[in-house]
């Protein structure tokens, strides 16, 4: 694997712009008026898994289309086939998001995805032991289960939440919380997120082919349009089906009804929202290479970067207001747990590499 300048703190810095890119990317939804979900959802898909990815891998990556003719083809079709079972996962949280709301959503799915995402890699590639074994992995693990905790303190939130709005007549957002809904959607969100980071993974050799045709810290953009692809295509298949049974493909056009002045600014918030969802595995690339020894902590430490920023969208967005003191206070136990869990995993990322730097001085 080749790991161009190594500088952990750098890349968890760069990791924070795609951890902010993520947690905002289903924002523009809120502003989408009268189309249907899967008409907002078709767009998204397109830009977030198919231009996008395909447009900056061409400018970044030299010979982008030599690097994936290389490539070896198991390792291709390994890549596109999770990135594939990832696309159910991203419908699942998309719906969780409409039951329970950005803030949980983000910190349940994503933390279940930070530890998969990262373990699971491990397990298969007979690692795990050895990554752990290495000077700073036992802080990392440490800061993994950490992490689990925190998520489990936020579920027990959301369920509080739940509670409150319940017995809070007057809150207009109480009858859309659904803990019930959303939590087995989230869930199984989170599982395929993890699915998503393994696809990431096994496409390391595309990765690396593409270092070797100069494209330096951008290498990780070839290895993305595989993962990306499986995804466009089990949403495009499933989305078209769903709207050509609903009648709502016609919202696609611009004689559906609407002026055409309210379609276009629903094809913009759709597209800057796919946008924004690409540009977290833009940054993802860019500091992934930076982790030096532990790079495979690069996906806890994203996802982590995720849960911070999406419970600042929460706030925003007043997710929260209408909850009892005693819930908020659960949350932002929880969520401080999952920071500190973060700035652990971060101290033994930074440990690893020095200890590696040290060795190399010595020699």
């Amino acid at each position: 694997m080749i790991v161009p300048n190594p500088n952990p703190l750098l890349g968890i810095t760069v990791h924070t712009f795609g951890g902010i890119s993520a947690s905002t990317c289903y924002v523009p939804f809120q502003k989408v008026k009268q189309w249907s979900w899967e008409t907002y959802w078709l767009v998204f898909s397109l830009f977030a898994w198919l231009i996008t990815p395909f447009t900056v891998g061409f400018i970044t990556v030299p010979d982008l289309l030599a690097v994936l003719s290389e490539a070896p083809s198991h390792i291709k079709w390994t890549a596109f086939l999770l990135g594939a079972a990832y696309g159910f996962g991203g419908m699942s949280f998309g719906f969780a998001i409409k039951y329970i709301g950005y803030s949980l959503t983000y910190t349940i799915a994503i933390g279940i995805s930070a530890v998969l995402g990262t373990i699971v890699p491990l397990m298969l590639n007979g690692t795990l032991i050895e990554q752990f074994q290495k000077p700073g992995g036992m802080i990392l693990l440490a800061g993994m289960v950490i992490a689990l905790i925190g998520v489990a303190g936020c579920g027990w939130a959301g369920y509080k939440k739940e509670n409150d709005l319940k017995k809070d007549s007057s809150s207009a957002t109480g009858p859309s919380f659904k803990m019930s809904k959303g939590l087995p959607l989230v869930i199984f969100a989170g599982l395929l997120s993890a699915v998503f980071g393994i696809s990431l993974e096994v496409g390391q050799p595309i990765a690396d082919i593409a270092a070797s045709h100069g494209a330096g810290h951008f290498e990780g953009n070839a290895k993305l349009i595989l993962s990306t692809s499986g995804c466009v295509v089990t949403n495009l298949i499933w989305f078209v089906i769903l709207g050509i049974r609903r009648g709502t493909l016609r919202e696609l056009t611009f004689n559906n009804g609407l002026p055409r002045r309210k379609t276009l600014m629903n094809y913009l918030l759709a597209i800057g929202s796919g946008c924004l969802w690409y540009m977290q595995f833009f940054f993802y690339g860019l500091g992934h290479v930076r982790m030096g020894v532990f790079q495979f902590a690069s996906w806890v430490i994203h996802m982590s970067m995720l849960i911070f920023f999406s419970f600042i969208v929460g706030i925003i967005l007043k997710e929260w207001r209408k909850v009892t003191n005693k819930t908020y206070a659960v949350l932002v136990i929880a969520l401080v747990v999952l920071i500190s869990s973060f700035v652990i995993m971060t101290w033994g990322s930074v440990k690893g590499q020095e200890s590696v730097t040290v060795s190399t001085e010595i020699r």
